[in-house]
């Protein structure tokens, strides 16, 4: 499997972080856009700290296996596909008895700086972050210095890292996985109530 190299800053405003991407002469590669998921989670891939993952990116759709060995910089490790269609991919996985058990929006612009990839990630009901990926954690920890970030406030592993921050009641067990629609327009879920 590909190793990934990324790292999350979290609670980012969207304004400022544009703000600090030009100061360094980043490029805007893709601006911000509406992209689509499903997520399966059978509980042996929970059991490894994994999922699997298809992904309408508005440019491309992807089918990716991701699995997480570790909260580091380098503890996710992938293997991804290009496919040609969303709707087909997702009936496919469904008829090998593989449904999806969330559908998940996500809003996404990605900039380009000294080859490495930062991107501004908007979910529902979630403060922005920044995802930085590049090809080894001393890059990484080099464009983050750049952009103005403290290494000590770097988090790893996938979305839940960050909804776990911001809903701190959030169990290992509670994931957005678990809600059947991830959708901008939708009310807060009771999952993320702290009741």
């Amino acid at each position: 499997m590909k190793t990934e190299y990324e790292v999350k800053f979290l609670n980012v405003n969207i304004d400022d972080m544009r703000a600090r991407l030009h100061a360094i002469n980043a490029t805007l590669e893709k601006p911000m856009r509406l992209m689509r998921r499903v997520t399966i989670d059978k509980p042996e891939l929970k059991d490894k700290n994994a999922f699997l993952r298809i992904r309408d990116e508005g440019n491309k759709v992807t089918i990716t296996y991701k699995q997480f060995d570790s909260l580091s910089i380098d503890g996710a490790k992938e293997h991804e596909i290009i496919v040609n269609d969303f709707m087909k991919s997702i009936a496919l996985f469904t008829a090998v008895g593989l449904p999806y058990g969330s559908f998940q929006e996500s809003k996404r612009e990605t900039w380009i700086f000294d080859g490495a990839e930062i991107v501004i990630d908007e979910w529902p009901w979630l403060s922005p972050y920044v995802e930085i990926e590049s090809y080894n954690e001393t890059h990484i920890k080099k464009i983050a210095k750049k952009l103005g970030f403290n290494w000590n406030d770097a988090t790893f592993r996938d979305v839940m890292i960050a909804y776990r921050k911001q809903y701190p009641h959030l169990t290992a067990k509670d994931t957005i996985g678990n809600i059947p629609e991830v959708k901008f327009n939708a009310p807060l879920p009771s999952l993320l109530k702290n009741n």
